[in-house]
């Protein structure tokens, strides 16, 4: 069983378990050795009021690091869940990176109430953090890293290192009285060779320094041109700041791919998978309404010859609207699933919920839209029966949109089609039917 395989299948055990087997189900998976980033797509896959539930049954060890790996608008979910007293526990637990990942997408009262509580050892190093942009690789880097001055020996070495608490490093990164990078040596090697040796004797050869001032994208690719798990972040005076692993990059690339798939339809890459339907319908409406705008400079195009034409081809001239809003609706839903399913987190037990909080959010924009453009219609072609045509036909393949969206994808992956190549093409061609049958059908029977 694929690793994705597996997690959608420990979605679906916790999904249908009775609520008091849960927590069990939840502690023996993570003591089997299940890491936080897979707990936080496990909750990711639940409503927000399961979510939170689940989040409290978690080991409090694991609180932050579930909460830090979740997308920006599922870990502000939990925390809007939580008591005066449960946040508080909460945000003194941060460390600096968690914080630092938390502070663009929470309220600023949180993060002033997380700069208040948490420990002044992190707080320093967030507030290192916070002097570099947030697109630059300073800004990011691990600073709890094992430092040591290069000329000492093995048998010192391994007594200064004592005092530090982190988990075993892969790498220990030598500086001098300036605290200037001066190498890295594996720190097995250093368990391993006489205690008389000295550590610049054991550094690895060229090791590659990322200034702090790039950009994420260009670190990650430094890192990926070498075959070491971890590079350092210095100053342009070669200070050492920190470090990035591969860990980092790997999620740091995934979250790139993401907005920009989730941005092709508006939405963005925290967006949650259960998002509130008058949240969520607010968000895409805003897109829905720029997709109204482009359609209509297509329809006001063709009604340019409105004088010399009937009544019959003015629904020739709407015909475009109609199809277009219904296909930006099914695109939005179509991302979203292909988004989850990629990751596993569509299951038997979650798909009756996300269907339903779906359909809800396609009620909303289409009767909100359908409205909007059923005004505009019955103004413009002075034609109030003409307006509520359309706009009937704006619900309806709105709702089929949202539908469509969550059943293509599913019906694909069970033939083992891929849902994001083909997963477009089917639902452009049933919104496109559904909406002038819909449009044409009614004006048929109402019209002529």
């Amino acid at each position: 069983m694929s690793e994705f395989q597996e997690l959608s299948h420990q979605i679906e055990l916790v999904s249908l378990a009775e609520e008091a087997q849960q927590s069990a189900i939840l502690n023996d998976l993570i003591e089997e050795g299940l890491e936080s980033g897979s707990v936080a797509l496990i909750l990711e896959a639940f409503p927000i009021e399961d979510r939170a539930r689940l989040w409290r049954l978690l080991p409090l060890e694991l609180h932050i690091e579930v909460l830090t790996e979740m997308r920006a608008e599922v870990r502000l979910s939990i925390i809007e869940s939580l008591s005066d007293v449960e946040l508080k526990l909460t945000l003194a637990k941060l460390d600096n990176l968690s914080l630092i990942e938390w502070a663009d997408s929470l309220p600023d009262e949180i993060i002033s109430d997380a700069i208040r509580l948490i420990e002044k050892s992190e707080l320093e190093l967030y507030d290192q953090a916070s002097e570099f942009e947030e697109e630059e690789l300073g800004r990011w880097a691990e600073r709890k890293i094992i430092t040591l001055p290069f000329n000492i020996t093995v048998e010192k070495g391994t007594l200064l290192m004592e005092r530090y608490s982190y988990d075993t490093p892969q790498q220990v990164y030598l500086i001098n009285r300036r605290k200037q990078f001066k190498g890295a040596v594996n720190y097995y090697d250093i368990l391993r060779a006489d205690s008389g040796v000295r550590l610049k004797s054991l550094a690895i050869d060229h090791v590659t320094t990322l200034n702090s001032k790039l950009s994420l994208q260009e670190g990650i690719d430094g890192l990926g041109q070498c075959s070491l798990s971890a590079l350092p972040v210095v100053d342009d005076d070669q200070t050492l700041i920190g470090e990035i692993d591969w860990k980092f990059a790997l999620n740091t690339q995934r979250e790139i791919y993401e907005t920009r798939l989730m941005a092709g339809t508006g939405m963005d890459e925290g967006d949650d998978l259960f998002a509130p339907v008058l949240k969520s319908s607010r968000k895409r409406g805003l897109w829905l309404g720029i997709n109204l705008f482009t359609a209509i400079l297509a329809s006001v195009t063709i009604g340019l010859f409105e004088d010399v034409i009937t009544q019959v081809v003015a629904l020739a001239v709407l015909m475009p609207i109609v199809a277009s809003m219904g296909g930006i609706a099914g695109s939005q839903t179509l991302t979203l699933m292909v988004r989850a399913m990629a990751l596993n987190q569509i299951a038997p037990g979650n798909r009756f919920a996300l269907l339903k909080n779906e359909l809800g959010i396609g009620s909303i924009n289409g009767l909100l839209w359908a409205l909007i453009i059923g005004g505009i219609a019955g103004v413009w072609f002075q034609s109030m029966l003409l307006g509520g045509t359309i706009a009937l036909a704006i619900v309806v393949n709105i709702i089929t949109a949202a539908l469509f969206g969550v059943i293509i994808p599913i019906v694909l992956d069970k033939f083992k089609l891929d849902p994001a190549l083909a997963g477009s093409v089917i639902l452009t061609t049933v919104t496109d039917v559904v909406g002038f049958f819909a449009f044409l059908g009614t004006a048929s029977l109402v019209m002529l």
